[in-house]
């Protein structure tokens, strides 16, 4: 019997009540030794496939649905093969579902958890580090719908989220890379000297999994303030978009060829550079922060962004209008503030210039 131990717990208060960040070594061992009750799990295909031999038992059970994490995979024209899997395996109302994966399988389960039946209770754990550090709390889940991202979605906590790190171990480095953006987010968000703090400590991170655990902890508690103020995302919790608006604009340019924390990231130090531009922040002010943002996004430098296309899809934002952009944006002294600004030449000519220092260009 896996002996189970709480490492760390964060208690976040929602709408339907308090539920538990806990932090696990082995919570997924616990989980296939002991499983919920009549639950149905939800997947990533690839983690059936990496651990297979510690899901075995709940692999066996047939109450499985395995989804390739995908963002085809996350859109409202695949909604019905889901719920037809579901049916078929007989599903009840109050029946839970599992979510075991990253942040696109826990998108589809907290809007299938949503809908079906008017409201299924559902379990969260997160495989990758994005979605340990960021995702997994917050109660809403986005769902693409033809080419537009995340344009739909629902507000439903899990019932709880069980955060087991070993997952870490067999993530590539682009995961962990997009996962860091988010982090590198979030403790940009609360204060610079939060900032500052992780960028100091960026190596360390990489190099020291105990170091790595206290981060995405403290990028949880971080996030925790600010969903528990505004847990339906009317106003002050808005401010977790930043570098988003840009990045989900570069994922739509490139096909989805950068992965979403490394496109936020780039989209930080986009924001950053307008910033300065605009004459909202300055050029101290970039550097402070562009040093470590480049870092974890020089792997993705090389590929090619249409501004065109950037700007097409940034007035496709549903924050944004064709003649008026929502951007969040950091000031001189690195606090970052949510704006309205006008989408024109000066914008076109601000990205114009910053892909031709620090990016490419198509």
């Amino acid at each position: 019997m896996v002996d189970l131990v709480v490492s760390k717990k964060i208690v976040i208060e929602s709408h339907k009540g308090k539920y538990s960040a806990c932090f696990i070594r082995g919570g997924m061992d616990h989980l296939n030794k002991n499983p919920i009750e009549n639950a149905i799990y939800i997947i990533d295909s690839k983690i059936c496939k990496l651990y297979a031999n510690r899901i075995e038992m709940i692999l066996s059970s047939q109450r499985v649905v395995k989804i390739e994490a995908s963002e085809i995979n996350k859109s409202l024209d695949k909604m019905p093969e889901y719920v037809r899997n579901l049916v078929f395996l007989n599903i009840k109302r109050g029946d839970p579902l599992v979510a075991i994966g990253g942040g696109i399988i826990q998108d589809i389960t907290c809007f299938l958890a949503t809908t079906i039946m008017r409201g299924l209770p559902w379990f969260f754990y997160p495989t990758t580090l994005l979605a340990q550090s960021d995702s997994c709390i917050g109660s809403k889940s986005s769902i693409n719908s033809g080419e537009f991202k995340n344009i739909l979605g629902t507000f439903l906590p899990p019932e709880q989220v069980v955060i087991d790190v070993d997952f870490l171990q067999t993530l590539d480095q682009r995961e962990i890379f997009s996962g860091l953006g988010e982090m590198l987010k979030v403790h940009a968000i609360n204060n610079p000297e939060s900032f500052n703090l992780i960028s100091d400590s960026y190596e360390k991170i990489l190099d020291d999994p105990i170091i790595m655990e206290k981060f995405i902890f403290n990028s949880l508690s971080m996030k925790k303030k600010l969903i528990e103020i505004d847990e339906f995302d009317k106003g002050p919790r808005n401010i977790m978009n930043y570098g988003h608006s840009f990045g989900h604009a570069i994922e739509s340019a490139t096909n989805y060829a950068i992965p979403h924390g490394i496109a936020v990231t780039i989209g930080m130090d986009i924001a950053n550079f307008v910033a300065v531009e605009l004459g909202v922040s300055s050029m101290s002010a970039f550097e402070r922060m562009h040093y470590v943002l480049d870092k974890n996004c020089k792997s993705y430098r090389h590929v090619p962004i249409n501004i065109d296309s950037l700007l097409k899809a940034l007035s496709k934002d549903k924050k944004n209008s064709i003649s008026q952009l929502k951007l969040i944006l950091p000031n001189k002294s690195g606090v970052i503030g949510i704006g309205l600004y006008d989408n024109n030449d000066k914008l076109k000519q601000s990205l114009e210039k910053y892909f031709g220092i620090y990016g490419e260009e198509s």
